[in-house]
């Protein structure tokens, strides 16, 4: 186990309430507040019960506390190996200025060394640059506010143009290693890559007319078959859990699954699809079948 649960939510919440009672000025509305901030609404029902009653002998009836020193729980070697892992991660560079010199005499749990990736572009996005960064942490906060951006991006003609958007959310890719942003408030752009992005600023007096610049919706949806063998149910579950779909079961072994997806993730799907081999077929739409064989004869071609 990573994390030991001395170090969960739970613990967490207690160890404040505690830290509050050694300093003497616990009440009973602050044990209801910590809870209410620290952990889930049905913890408000049992802990301050177990700690009232004394059950756990670490408060009496007047909220003294037998413990002389605030809780303190260090980090464990294990754990700091795995911060130590997300920090190398060039990626955690869009969300914080954080070295990971911070852990030097720390060794890694795993690398990117550690993973090999199978039918995956090499092309990804230049998470090292500066103006990337830049304009992820712009859109990032934009969408945390609900405000509207001014984007400047390259288009498919690698042609510089500005829009006014309202940034929806942010998708990545892991196949293509690449982010993109989601957008309404645009009638001609719904999707775009944040590498295809020069320059972006929030717009904070600005009000889109949301009637106007509603987004399409671009969702398609294939149907397929699974022969459920070497776990390859759960595997498609997982692989698509953030996906909406709907599943039934055929036969013994046998299950239909229908999944529904963007239409700009069209190729991707392909590509996931290809990667659970002879245990999934596409049944729907012909046309995404006809995907299927185009890229299934595009890799024959590449052995011949």
């Amino acid at each position: 186990m990573l994390f030991n649960e001395i170090y969960g939510l739970y613990y967490n919440t207690v160890s404040k309430i505690l830290s509050k009672a050694i300093d003497n000025n616990l009440k009973n509305e602050d044990i209801e507040k910590i809870i209410r901030e620290n952990a889930f609404n049905e913890s408000n029902l049992i802990i301050p019960r177990l700690l009232k009653e004394n059950k756990w002998l670490l408060l009496d009836e007047n909220y003294k506390t037998p413990i002389k020193n605030k809780p303190d729980r260090p980090m464990t070697i294990l754990e700091k190996r795995w911060l130590k892992s997300i920090l190398i991660d060039k990626r955690v560079k869009l969300f914080m200025d954080i070295s990971p010199d911070i852990l030097e005499d720390i060794k890694p749990l795993f690398t990117e060394d550690d993973y090999v990736l199978f039918d995956k572009y090499n092309d990804g996005d230049p998470y090292e640059s500066e103006e990337y960064i830049y304009n992820f942490r712009k859109i990032l906060s934009a969408i945390k506010s609900n405000s509207p951006l001014l984007l400047s991006y390259f288009n498919r003609k690698n042609i510089l143009n500005k829009a006014i958007v309202k940034p929806e959310k942010l998708e990545y890719s892991e196949k293509d290693d690449k982010f993109r942003l989601v957008t309404s408030g645009c009638s001609y752009l719904r999707l775009v890559r944040l590498s295809k992005i020069k320059y972006c600023k929030i717009l904070t007096d600005y009000k889109l007319n949301n009637n106007h610049f509603m987004p399409k919706d671009n969702k398609e949806n294939i149907v397929i078959e699974l022969i459920d063998y070497r776990n390859a149910l759960e595997r498609v579950m997982i692989h698509f859990s953030h996906f909406e779909k709907e599943a039934e079961r055929v036969s013994y072994n046998k299950y239909r699954i229908k999944i529904y997806y963007d239409s700009s993730d069209r190729t991707e799907m392909v590509i996931r699809i290809l990667s659970f081999g002879p245990f999934v077929k596409v049944i729907e739409p012909e046309s995404f079948i006809d995907l299927i064989k185009e890229r299934l004869k595009k890799q024959k071609n590449l052995w011949t």
